[in-house]
């Protein structure tokens, strides 16, 4: 786990072990699959009406140079802090449209206890009090999608930090609660290819 994310994983027991599951699940499913595929859609279109502009892997190359720019040394320390900065900043504008989008269009892929509007309203409620621009959004439609807690007290490097409590009339995570987490990321993206896939057949 520690591999994977970014808070003090020594002293997690099974609950928390569960909750950083769940967390990292719905943050790394918008960083790691919705913002790529956005931007090679949005390459996608660069080609059809003008080639000479950047294309799908190209875009995806400038995401994926930026993320892991981001993921490596973006940090607020050090003698490179002034990169690790830059990245991130560069991330999170990267991925403030999918996140947004993922926002808007999760709800469409599973059976919520409220309605669609109302969904969004909460998570959106609940996930831009977040420090992050986009994780806290991440976090928030996939917790209320996939009925769970999310949020709380985490360590980082020994500092102690406390995230908003997002869901909070859900119960916390279980092993279901990320399986869930996680096929709703599937059932979206194939969603989002299939949509993708009749803009471009009607764009001529």
């Amino acid at each position: 786990m520690s591999l994977i994310v970014g808070r003090d994983v020594e002293n997690l027991d099974a609950n928390e072990i569960l909750r950083a599951s769940a967390e990292t699940a719905s943050e790394n499913s918008v960083d790691g699959i919705f913002a790529p595929l956005f931007w090679m859609f949005l390459g996608t279109f660069f080609w059809k009406f003008n080639q000479s502009m950047p294309g799908p892997l190209a875009m995806a190359w400038i995401f994926k140079a930026i993320s892991t720019i981001d993921s490596m040394i973006g940090y607020k320390e050090g003698k490179l802090k002034w990169l690790g900065f830059t990245g991130a900043k560069l991330d999170d504008l990267m991925v403030w449209i999918p996140s947004r989008i993922v926002l808007i269009t999760l709800p469409f892929c599973c059976r919520t206890e409220q309605s669609i509007f109302k969904t969004i309203r909460n998570s959106w409620k609940d996930g831009i009090v977040d420090a992050s621009p986009n994780s806290g959004i991440s976090e928030a439609i996939f917790a209320y999608c996939a009925r769970v807690r999310m949020g709380g007290i985490n360590f980082y490097k020994g500092k102690k930090r406390i995230k908003p409590i997002i869901a909070k009339t859900y119960p916390i995570a279980n092993i279901n609660s990320v399986k869930k987490i996680l096929s709703l990321s599937l059932r979206l993206e194939l969603a989002w290819i299939l949509f993708f896939f009749l803009i471009m057949k009607f764009i001529k």
